[in-house]
């Protein structure tokens, strides 16, 4: 049979420690700002005012400026792929038609 009477310190002694941790971790998340978390991982209180509003909508509209600079890049990229890896004949013949096309 397992003695419980040398058990039930040790199991009291990680609990407090449990508890401990978790007191430490929710102290260190509100000194630090961040948003405190339910138990399913939800926000408990989000923080959500007229700044945090309005920077979401700018950093919303960065986001889809830099996505429009991306697929430029990436286009323009595809170009120098092709014109590296092409054969030479093939970007004379293209350049020729153009200046025929300016002349």
């Amino acid at each position: 049979m397992f003695p419980f009477e040398s058990f039930a310190p040790v199991a009291a002694m990680v609990g407090m420690a449990a508890v401990a941790g978790w007191v430490l971790t929710t102290w260190m998340r509100i000194k630090n700002g961040y948003p405190l978390d339910g138990a399913w991982g939800q926000a408990v209180y989000p923080k959500k005012n007229d700044e945090t509003v309005e920077r979401v909508r700018l950093l919303s509209q960065e986001n889809g400026q830099l996505r429009a600079e991306l697929g430029s890049v990436k286009d323009r990229l595809a170009n120098v792929e092709r014109i590296v890896t092409d054969g030479s004949h093939q970007l004379d013949r293209e350049i020729s038609a153009l200046r025929d096309r300016a002349n």
